[in-house]
Formats: C-alpha cells, sequence, structure tokens
C-alpha cells in the first residue's frame, strides 16, 4: 500500500532572507538615498558701515597720494628703465604681476554649462560672497570666451540724478541691482545682483579649500536630481585671486592674477557707473 505524506506548510523565512529583496542594480540605487549636502560653514562678510569706513579710508588715502605727486615738480631722467615700463595700458603691475594699491580678493565663475554663469566675489575663499552676478551668457560659451588673449568685462549701471531719491549717492558701487553688460566690447545684455541661494552657498563651501583652479562638480555632490542635471549639463567653475581697485566712488575694476606669472589668459571685470 502507498501513503502519501500530508503536505506540511513551510516556515516563514527571516527577514534577513526574504525573498521580495531586489538585487537589481537599479531597484538598489532607487532605494539609495542622495548624498547629503555639506554644511554651511561659511564666515558672514563684514556689515556695510564697516565696509564703507574701509573704501572711504582708502579713496581718502589715494587722493592724498595725488596730491603729494601733483604738488612735486616733475623731472625728466636722463635715462630710461625700460623694465619697469608697463607694457600694456591699464595700472602698473609690480614685478610679482599684482597692481600696486589694489586689495586681494576671491573671484568664482560658476554655473551649469547650458544655464547663466554667476560671478562670486570674496573677501576669502571661506567667506559669503559680498557680490553675486548672474550674467546674461551661457558658462559654456563664457569658458569659450576664456580662451582668448584677454577678455575683458564691462559692467555699467545707470547714476541716478540728485534729489531723485531717499538714500541716493550713498550707494555702494557693487550694490546696484541691475547692470548693462559687455564681453570684448559686445554687448551680452543684462547681469543681475541677487542675493546667495542654498545652490551659491553649496557650491562656496564645497570650494572653500581651493585658492586658484578649475574644474567640474558633478551633479550628485550638488544634490539635483538626475534629469534636471543632464537638461541643464555640468557645473563648472574657475575660481582665481583678483586685485581689487576702486578708481572712485562711480569706477572699480578686478584684475584676474595669474599663479604662475606667464601672460596666459587674462580677465578683467570693469565696474562703471554713468
Amino acid at each position: 500500500m502507498i501513503r502519501y505524506a500530508t503536505p506540511q506548510s513551510t516556515p516563514p523565512m527571516s527577514p534577513l532572507h526574504a525573498q521580495g529583496t531586489p538585487r537589481t542594480p537599479g531597484a538598489y540605487s532607487e532605494l539609495t538615498p542622495p548624498s547629503p549636502r555639506p554644511a554651511i560653514t561659511l564666515t558672514p562678510p563684514p556689515s556695510k558701515k564697516k565696509q564703507r569706513r574701509t573704501a572711504a579710508r582708502s579713496l581718502r588715502a589715494i587722493r592724498a597720494v595725488r596730491a603729494l605727486f601733483r604738488s612735486l615738480p616733475i623731472l625728466a631722467p636722463a635715462c630710461r628703465f625700460h623694465g619697469i615700463v608697463p607694457r600694456h595700458g591699464g595700472p602698473s603691475r609690480m614685478h610679482d604681476g599684482h597692481v600696486s594699491g589694489a586689495s586681494r580678493t576671491t573671484g568664482t565663475l560658476f554655473g551649469y554649462r547650458r544655464a547663466r554663469v554667476t560671478l562670486a566675489v570674496q573677501e576669502t575663499p571661506g567667506s559669503v560672497p559680498i557680490l553675486l552676478l548672474e550674467l546674461a551668457m551661457q558658462t559654456g560659451r563664457f569658458m569659450q570666451e576664456m580662451g582668448t588673449e584677454h577678455l575683458r568685462v564691462a559692467l555699467e549701471c545707470e547714476k541716478k540724478p540728485p534729489g531723485a531719491g531717499a538714500g541716493i549717492g550713498r550707494t555702494r558701487l557693487l550694490d546696484e541691482p541691475l547692470w548693462t553688460a559687455y564681453v570684448n566690447g559686445r554687448k551680452i545684455g543684462y547681469a543681475m545682483r541677487r542675493e546667495p541661494t542654498e545652490d551659491d552657498l553649496t557650491v562656496m563651501q564645497l570650494l572653500r579649500t581651493v585658492s586658484v583652479g578649475a574644474g567640474v562638480l558633478p551633479n550628485d555632490v550638488m544634490g539635483c536630481d538626475t534629469a534636471e542635471g543632464q537638461e541643464a549639463g555640468d557645473l563648472a567653475y574657475m575660481r582665481a585671486r583678483f586685485d581689487r581697485v576702486v578708481g572712485s566712488r562711480d569706477s572699480e575694476s578686478l584684475y584676474m592674477l595669474n599663479p604662475d606669472g606667464n601672460n596666459g589668459p587674462e580677465l578683467s571685470i570693469f565696474f562703471i557707473r554713468i
């Protein structure tokens, strides 16, 4: 006689060996949380009152030096020293390439390749930007323009007539909200000053240890969506030291410093209120 064994129920498996656990790379990537953004540890910029006092002191010092040189007699030397004659127009540079009498700042040009380029000016690489301008030009095209011999960016704003409003005339030049932008004499549109966003502060935080350099920040580090990152492209950046020259209340200039001291591509940014 053949005996049939009664089928017994299979005991439930342990949660560690569940059959429904996904094993495919696609399913695993969906469960992986995105990399968190770094904590913002940038130092705040100085107050505007302190900046006004510093700018006023530097302006008075420049005027005093100019008045002193104007009072001295003009002497014509018998021989010429060719080594100290500047080869190009503009402010005179010392032997190390720095502009005499200028203050040092950090400038960063960054943005997604298919988005608009942004200029950030910082007193130190680890501080909050004191100026953030968004130019009407794509980042990829601007980086291509950097391949020219000398790139000049001119930013012009209108000078408001006296009595047009309260506080007119006391506005700092870099606090102007709207500028007309020119690149090598060609008008590209407008540049707008804006407050730093969370993405801007994240870029500054990731680059806080970089003093001079250029590269690309991955999209996963920025914490952006994959579709949006592919549509806008990679986030490219270029950071360098700049000499900041204050000509007057209505004119300032930024001159990029070459770290190797050669005659490679240079960048000059002019702020003019006319």
